[in-house]
């Protein structure tokens, strides 16, 4: 049988996995909120949360950025705002606003920074040994891209930027490449398993920017970056928010070997129409809908992804992401039910 680091490496690279990898994801505000009855769900599914050890939670911690009321300024120069406890804020200063800051300005050393914290190389270099010792999937953390644009610029003058061909933007994009390039290096030399990276790029209907212009700017970024993981014969995984189905072709030319594709933004018959057998969908459920169905409506709609995208094969992942603390508990239990009957039994 094969152990859960193999079997996720099976259904990225279509080598025919024995079961379909599903997992699911807490803001702060949920675990403060439910607290030790969310606890008791991951205790009681062990198939689907098998690191998940009782206590190993601080049910009241909450990170800069998620605390309410607080401006917090990270490792980048980004000042950033929150209005509800638990839940990830918004960038309200860009310390590049102004283009003129390019000049002077300089991103944090990733050999001691991370975005918001410290970065000590020697102590990841221990955990990474001690998850491979334990026959544990093993991965490097490449960070942000097309939305650290955005959080450097500010939203409003990046998509200008775009829209009139600033001349400076390629700079921006330059640095931004080298800097994650440095980063990339230093997880190979750990030799993880895998190299994931976060990139929204796209509303609900669409992409922010026009495909043109991210063939023009986004693609070589992404492709320097993603093929320097696929050389070192590393996946790449990508999640991006929003409506991509107009530059999966792109994705796969750039290098990316998984990508989490949101179920109602892109249609199950976009994403079967696009990402089976070409791409590993892990594929984001409806999140929009989890306080809104019933559990049996739920259930169904595990069902019908797998029914739907599941092959021997592979290329298929399910992600249920909790985004809030209005999704009730029973959903929530019926989430964890149906991933385990239809993807890991």
């Amino acid at each position: 049988m094969l152990n859960e680091r193999e079997n996720w490496l099976r259904a990225v690279q279509f080598q025919h996995p024995e079961w379909i990898p599903c997992s699911m994801s807490f803001p702060p505000a949920v675990w403060k909120v439910f607290r030790h009855d969310l606890e008791r769900i991951l205790l009681d599914h062990p198939k689907l949360f098998p690191e998940y050890r009782e206590g190993s939670v601080d049910f009241d911690e909450t990170p800069p950025v998620y605390r309410q009321g607080e401006y917090y300024r990270d490792n980048w120069g980004c000042v950033w705002r929150n209005i509800q406890d638990g839940i990830e804020g918004q960038v309200v200063e860009p310390p590049l606003a102004d283009w003129g800051a390019l000049t002077t300005y300089r991103p944090p050393d990733p050999s001691t920074k991370t975005e918001r914290g410290e970065r000590d190389w020697d102590q990841i270099a221990r955990e990474v040994e001690e998850r491979k010792k334990k026959q544990l999937l093993t991965w490097g953390q490449g960070e942000r891209l097309f939305d650290r644009l955005y959080f450097l610029r500010g939203f409003d003058n990046l998509m200008m930027d775009f829209a009139t061909d600033d001349p400076r933007l390629p700079e921006l994009i330059g640095m931004l490449t080298e800097y994650e390039l440095d980063l990339v290096g230093r997880w190979l030399e750990l030799d993880v398993d895998v190299v994931g990276f976060h990139t929204d790029i796209a509303t609900q209907k669409s992409l922010m920017i026009s495909p043109a212009k991210f063939r023009q700017y986004i693609k070589p970024m992404f492709t320097t970056i993603f093929q320097t993981c696929r050389k070192a014969g590393k996946p790449v995984q990508l999640s991006s928010d929003g409506r991509v189905l107009e530059i999966v072709d792109d994705l796969i030319e750039c290098g990316v070997s998984v990508h989490d594709p949101q179920l109602r933004a892109n249609t199950l018959d976009g994403i079967a129409g696009a990402y089976k057998g070409r791409l590993c969908a892990k594929v984001d459920l409806d999140r929009q809908s989890f306080p809104f169905l019933g559990p049996e409506q739920l259930r169904a709609q595990v069902k019908e992804v797998v029914d739907r995208m599941a092959a021997p094969e592979g290329g298929l992942m399910i992600w249920a992401a909790i985004s809030a603390a209005d999704v009730p508990l029973r959903n929530i239990e019926a989430l964890c039910e149906a991933m385990e009957d239809y993807c890991l039994s």
